[in-house]
């Protein structure tokens, strides 16, 4: 019975066996392609279309606007311009006033001298300190035609041997007018320590009949111009003394006298 049948339906046997084995009809499984997630602007989708977290993106800083430099630039150079231009303009009056003064009033630096120096006293405490009181008479000389000085509060004439000072004194306050001479008294106190060895320089330069001796001026003074009055300027001087000696209650001769005085504003 079985070989009736194959002999009977060949064909249709030959069929069977080739739909089994024709490769068109096998089914075959195609793994998926593993390909990169695709990018959507920021957006990373998976290979199944699922969305994943989303980066913030970091942009660089962009500079300042053009504009805004600019604007900032025009400034800084306006400012700068506008100071430049009021310091010309300060010198320029400045220049100017200095110039007017000068060919108007003329103005001259007073003129000191040393007339007179008495020792009152000079001699060692028993602390071995150096006591010194002396009397000077200075004479004040105000050359100016046009300017009138005020002598303020505050002006002071030191008497220095060497590097020591030995006495100061004040100068009083008073006005000085147009070529006006004033004759003053001023009296100088002073304690220096450690006297011994100041007093034996002194005695030794006093057996040679030559002392050398340095009166030094600090005075604070004001211009007069007609009716206008200047602020403070300061009068520094120093006068280069030799005497003969330091004897108390005694006249003391001046053999040399240079005086050197200069204003500062």
């Amino acid at each position: 019975m079985g070989d009736f049948q194959r002999r009977v339906h060949p064909v249709l046997q030959m069929e069977a066996n080739t739909k089994k084995t024709s490769p068109d009809l096998v089914k075959t499984e195609h793994l998926p392609s593993q390909q990169p997630p695709a990018t959507v602007g920021n957006k990373k989708t998976s290979p199944a279309g699922e969305k994943t977290q989303q980066l913030p993106i970091q942009r660089p800083l962009s500079p300042p606007p053009l504009m805004f430099r600019n604007k900032k630039r025009n400034l800084c150079c306006r400012f700068f311009c506008l100071g430049l231009s009021l310091l010309t303009f300060a010198l320029i009056a400045l220049a100017v006033a200095i110039t007017v003064i000068y060919f108007v009033f003329h103005p001259k630096i007073p003129q000191y001298q040393v007339n007179r120096l008495q020792v009152s006293n000079l001699g060692i405490n028993f602390d071995l300190s150096l006591s010194a009181l002396f009397r000077v008479k200075i004479t004040a000389r105000n050359p100016n035609e046009k300017i009138g000085i005020y002598y303020e509060k505050g002006g002071r004439v030191q008497v220095w041997y060497t590097e020591t000072m030995l006495c100061e004194g004040h100068i009083p306050k008073f006005y000085q007018g147009y070529r006006n001479v004033t004759r003053l008294h001023v009296d100088l106190t002073g304690r220096v320590q450690f006297g011994n060895a100041v007093m034996s320089a002194l005695l030794q330069q006093q057996m040679t009949g030559r002392v050398p001796l340095d009166l030094k001026v600090d005075a604070p003074v004001s211009l007069k111009l007609g009716k206008l009055k200047l602020k403070k300027i300061r009068v520094f001087g120093s006068c280069k003394l030799v005497v003969d000696s330091l004897s108390t209650n005694k006249g003391v001769n001046i053999k040399a006298s240079d005086c050197k005085f200069r204003l500062k504003f």
